[in-house]
């Protein structure tokens, strides 16, 4: 027997998408067993993982687990997570670039500025957290937008600084 068909379509092991400790396979199943989180089912149809308690599902793209939201508060949750990392590492974000997949989904809880003052086409565009919000391109095959749920444009913000921190410099 091929040992590659005893395990399931990810391989011997994989780690666990919420906690990222490296979780066996169970041999002859389509399962992984994660200690803290339980089991996984992986589906070879639609290569997704399958978080059993809870139902989520998750799809490989990089190296990395991306959760593939159903409620918009799952999306908005990870956007907001993704903002205070880069914000932690000294960096601004410009604008989200949200998955066309999830526009349905998301579109009611974006706000809606329209411009009093000028006629500035980014006053126009919908926002989240303040931040202009673009969906990807449906036109344009890029096979990650298939997987990945959002991504962020940056640029190095600049540090606050205030007045009573010069004594101690």
């Amino acid at each position: 027997m091929n040992p590659g068909l005893q395990y399931p379509i990810f391989g011997p092991e994989i780690y666990c998408p919420h906690c990222r400790q490296t979780i066996p396979a169970l041999t002859l199943t389509d399962t992984y067993l994660c200690p803290r989180h339980g089991a996984f089912e992986a589906d070879p149809n639609t290569e997704e993982l399958v978080h059993l308690q809870s139902g989520r599902h998750w799809r490989f793209w990089n190296g990395e687990w991306y959760r593939q939201h159903t409620h918009p508060d799952g999306i908005r949750f990870e956007i907001h997570e993704a903002l205070d990392r880069l914000y932690t590492q000294g960096f601004r974000a410009t604008k989200v670039i949200i998955a066309s997949r999830y526009k349905e989904l998301v579109s009611a809880y974006l706000e809606r500025n329209t411009p009093w003052r000028n006629n500035n086409n980014d006053a126009q565009m919908p926002r989240l957290y303040g931040l202009p919000v673009e969906f990807s391109s449906e036109e344009i095959e890029e096979p990650c937008w298939e997987v990945i749920n959002f991504d962020l444009e940056k640029e190095p913000g600049v540090p606050k600084r205030y007045p009573y921190f010069r004594l101690f410099e």
